[in-house]
């Protein structure tokens, strides 16, 4: 076995948290806790964990063992069966184009955090220049004001609301998304801020990133914390915590909730961007990455999970200030972390402090997922060629001005348009599909009992049946189930009363079909570009690249029943 004359990491910690960092992002914090609260409370853990321990753990568990026993990134990997080496150049592709708004969250979050170093947040009261003539006073709206049609969360016209919308996206400026206007120029500082920050942890590689995580892999903890004891001291904290928690088996009935849970898993561990095979190629050969896989994606959905006391705690303020009802408050994405989250807080004594901690935990959750995402472009690249390994640091800065320039769109007025355009089709349905093909390229042409013997030369021990079937048959079914319903469930783009345009669908198909692409054409160009006869092709096509001198003496195993029967 080739070693790559490459770096590793400084410590396994470094590894751990870096992993962690990815895995845990926004999404623990803005959309984990909703689904909670929304499907059945406590009941939804059930569908959550078992679909974590037969899917996500599994899924988890093989792309790190495949990229430590490799030592390759996401497409070069593909040397245990070239044919599938379009896969690795699919994700590698995602992982970019999520790179291209993510960091527009993130450069919100750093925005709002600059704005919170007053005495008095901007967000607390109407009168400011972006304020509309219909901005009312959050005092003066109770449950006799809404009327019972309207739910608080939706109420556009708070001055938290109006601030977000009005004076940071300037979105009643764009008619839709075919009118987007110039960037602006605050949210352009904030932006060449992001890009900065992620190329001075990234351009040593994991040397450098490995110790960046050691700041924004463990803050979140920190802030999620005092945020949780702060909290849980308000009136109608408990009464939010226990609208959380309210078990209600019946909805476990409703198929919604049992695809809510596996999409939520799924994307809630980050498998199959790329970036845990990056990560993982890092290691020592002989590094224990079962006991790690089991440990990190447990951290992260113990991590979500959590973060819905702080989150519900504080609902249940808003909801006893206002004196509506907990659904009326509550809501997830953007509106929940930029609007009603800040809202309470500058509600609060010492406002300045709570806004400020809260912004530094959205930044530092959303930079080390970021992080892990590029690293999956740069490693990934830089494997397969080696002029990119030769200028890595030029190539990372390449990367990042790239990511930089295409963000742009995301933050002129109209920005949130295509934000939401692309949040919805870069790495829907595509990043399904890529695991689909990467699970079955692992379990089924290299095979399953393969791929345990390497993850046996590595660690000394092979995996348990469990984990064979669960490669083999689970996570499979599981992926499909995940595809097919995304694909019937999905409807078309609107973002809050605002219908796209039919071309935008159009686009946003094309943005999600020009990574999948790459897995049929790249599989086409492998074929044709091989020599001999259509057997051999084939043969050439599906056996690892170490055992290529097999195919000429006509000892493919691939071509035996036994291949596709062992597990």
């Amino acid at each position: 076995f080739v070693q790559r004359t490459m770096q590793t990491w400084g410590k396994k910690i470094d590894f751990l948290l870096s992993v962690i960092g990815f895995a845990v992002d926004l999404a623990n914090v803005w959309r984990f806790p909703y689904l909670c609260y929304k499907n059945g409370g406590g009941a939804f853990l059930i569908p959550y964990i078992l679909f974590l321990v037969i899917a996500g753990m599994p899924l988890f568990y093989m792309e790190l063992a495949l990229g430590q026993y490799n030592r390759e990134g996401a497409a070069t990997v593909w040397k245990i069966c070239p044919v599938f080496k379009g896969v690795g150049y699919t994700v590698i592709i995602i992982a970019l184009y999520v790179g291209f708004y993510y960091n527009v969250i993130i450069a919100w979050s750093l925005y709002y955090l600059f704005s919170s170093m007053t005495s008095e947040l901007p967000w607390l009261r109407c009168g400011n220049s972006w304020n509309s003539p219909n901005c009312t006073d959050p005092k003066t709206i109770n449950g006799s004001v809404l009327g019972n049609g309207t739910s608080y969360a939706k109420y556009k016209i708070t001055p938290a609301a109006e601030y977000y919308e009005r004076g940071v996206l300037h979105l009643h400026q764009s008619k839709g998304i075919q009118d987007l206007g110039l960037p602006r120029w605050e949210l352009t500082l904030c932006l060449v801020v992001v890009v900065f920050i992620l190329y001075f942890s990234l351009w040593k590689g994991v040397k450098s990133s490995g110790k960046v995580v050691y700041i924004t892999a463990t803050m979140p903890y920190v802030v999620l914390f005092v945020l949780l004891i702060r909290g849980i001291t308000l009136p109608g904290s408990m009464e939010g915590i226990k609208a959380y928690l309210h078990i209600d088996f019946k909805r476990l009935n409703n198929l919604e909730v049992w695809i809510d849970a596996a999409t939520q898993i799924f994307y809630s561990l980050g498998a199959g961007f790329g970036v845990l095979i990056a990560f993982a190629s890092y290691n020592k050969f002989d590094n224990n990455c079962y006991r790690d896989a089991l440990l990190t994606s447990t951290v992260n959905c113990v991590t979500s999970f959590f973060s819905g006391f702080a989150i519900f705690s504080v609902l249940g303020y808003m909801a006893y200030k206002h004196g509506v009802r907990i659904e009326d408050v509550a809501t997830e994405g953007a509106g929940l972390v930029f609007i009603i989250y800040p809202e309470a807080i500058s509600t609060l004594p010492g406002s300045t402090f709570w806004a400020i901690v809260f912004f530094i935990m959205l930044l530092t959750l959303g930079i080390d997922s970021s992080m892990g995402g590029m690293e999956a472009v740069i490693t990934g690249l830089t494997d397969d060629f080696k002029i990119l390994k030769r200028n890595r640091k030029l190539f990372t800065f390449a990367t990042a001005f790239g990511t930089f320039l295409v963000a742009l769109l995301c933050i002129t007025n109209g920005g949130i348009y295509v934000l939401t355009l692309l949040d919805k089709y870069a790495a829907g349905t595509s990043i399904l599909f890529g695991v689909l093909i990467e699970a079955i390229g692992v379990s089924w042409f290299y095979g399953v009992d393969r791929f345990s013997e390497d993850i046996e030369r590595m660690m000394g021990f092979k995996p348990g049946l469990y984990w064979r079937l669960c490669w083999k048959f689970v996570s499979p079914a599981f992926l499909l189930f995940v595809v097919i319903a995304s694909t019937l469930t999905s409807s078309g783009l609107k973002y809050d009363e605002y219908v796209f345009p039919n071309w935008s669908n159009l686009v946003g198909w094309g943005v999600a079909m020009s990574s999948m692409l790459f897995v049929p054409f790249y599989a086409m160009y492998k074929f044709f570009s091989l020599p001999g006869t259509f057997k051999e092709r084939i043969a050439y096509c599906i056996t690892p690249e170490h055992e290529h001198h097999l195919v000429a003496q006509g000892n493919v195993r691939q071509f035996t029943l036994k291949h596709w029967l062992a597990i």
